[in-house]
């Protein structure tokens, strides 16, 4: 079982992502091998298990390290390679089309809406999104500004964990954005083995942590796949065995995230008591949202950012509410809840690259979402649990004063 840590965290020294991506660009996907190539092969083995040694005091509790390190024992062992010899890292030739990086001919299974839904109607899908400050769009359309500071768990069900990670942006200010991110992809059937997918800052990878960029080297690999679209900016991952996509991008320095799933792979929970730390489905909790249009018309109203928490440094760009209105009205036109979180995030932050982040998600939505007609949301929501009574709304007793003067005009 895996646990996510609810305690802050700050962006981790690990280089492991590092030592991925050279061992990917040393190897190119020659994973299979002829006998003459081997030798070359376990050359940028060994450099790669010697990068993972460097940097294993900063990478104990990090999940991508120790995927890696079993990973390297297991490729070793397939290959013949001693664990000494040179370390050099040779760039190998790679494979032609065809390989099994590159199949096609995956099984009925591995492919959702042939498989699931062969004899029944298309499925229902749903979409979420993380971005920003952080703002969170869940698979049932609320949307939520959080605080959500630390380890969090965005999806977690019976085929796939997506955990972020959210820091601070300034010191000293509770204003957080997304600066790693972890997905997993559990073991399924005979399409896939178990990958797992992690960014960081200034780290986005085209590939998994262990250097592929399939579902490894079942018949149905190719049903789980990784696409660059922008090099080090956008990144696409398609997983057909359970009709899935997902987007990541990184925006300046902060990471966004954004899926599209079918509502039966969203609910494939096997512990239902468990989907209350699902923040894609449940929300974030009570105490960790913020009503940032409450901020937003007291901003407008002053004619001054005001800061999520007492006494906190100047953002290094200072906006007023008309600036920051103006300079989102760039790129968002529409002032619905994405334009709205726009505004917000410029004068908290300050920093321009929030705007960018918000029509990105935008785009997302208009990629993923099934529904246009809920492309825009108007209207921030929360989640309320039994006790909870909303914050907005009209009272009860003016309820019953207008029911009664409805009768008495009838009478």
């Amino acid at each position: 079982p895996l646990v996510f840590s609810p305690h802050p965290a700050v962006t981790s020294p690990c280089k492991i992502l590092k030592c991925n991506s050279e061992f990917w660009a040393a190897t190119s996907g020659s994973h299979h091998l002829g006998a003459e190539e081997a030798p070359e092969f376990c050359t940028a083995l060994r450099a790669y298990a010697h990068c993972t040694r460097r940097t294993a005091r900063t990478c104990r509790g990090d999940l991508a390290y120790h995927s890696a390190v079993h990973g390297i024992d297991d490729l070793m062992v397939q290959h013949n390679c001693s664990k000494d010899g040179p370390t050099s890292q040779p760039r190998l030739r790679t494979l032609p089309p065809g390989d099994s990086q590159e199949r096609s001919d995956s099984p009925e299974i591995c492919h959702y809406e042939k498989s699931f839904h062969k004899h029944s109607a298309a499925p229902n899908y749903t979409h979420c999104g993380l971005f920003g400050d952080p703002h969170l769009r869940t698979f049932t359309d609320t949307f939520q500004t959080c605080k959500v500071q630390g380890a969090w768990p965005l999806i977690d069900n019976n085929y796939l964990n997506v955990q972020v990670t959210n820091t601070p942006v300034l010191p000293g200010s509770s204003a957080t954005a997304t600066s790693k991110l972890t997905i997993i992809f559990k073991s399924f059937q005979e399409c896939v083995d178990q990958k797992v997918y992690q960014a960081e800052m200034d780290e986005l990878p085209a590939a998994f942590v262990d250097g592929s960029k399939n579902g490894g080297d079942k018949h149905g690999a190719n049903s789980l796949k990784i696409t660059e679209k922008v090099q080090g900016q956008h990144i696409e991952i398609q997983a057909k065995y359970i009709g899935t996509t997902i987007v990541v991008r990184q925006v300046g320095r902060y990471l966004t995230f954004a899926v599209r799933m079918p509502e039966e792979v969203v609910n494939a929970v096997e512990d239902r008591d468990s989907q209350g730390l699902y923040l894609c489905l449940r929300g974030c909790p009570l105490n960790q949202q913020i009503d940032f249009q409450a901020v937003r018309s007291a901003q407008a109203t002053e004619g001054r950012a005001r800061r999520k928490g007492p006494s906190l440094p100047a953002p290094p760009e200072a906006f007023t509410y008309e600036t920051a209105t103006a300079k989102c009205r760039e790129k968002l036109p529409v002032e619905d809840l994405y334009f709205q979180s726009c505004v917000f995030d410029l004068l908290t932050t300050g920093d321009v690259n929030f705007m960018l982040a918000a029509y990105y998600a935008f785009e997302d939505v208009k990629m993923l979402h099934s529904n246009k007609d809920k492309l825009h949301l108007y209207e921030r929501t929360r989640v309320l649990t039994p006790g909870n009574t909303a914050p907005t709304g009209t009272h009860p007793t003016l309820w019953v004063a207008l029911l009664c003067l409805c009768w008495l005009c009838l009478l």
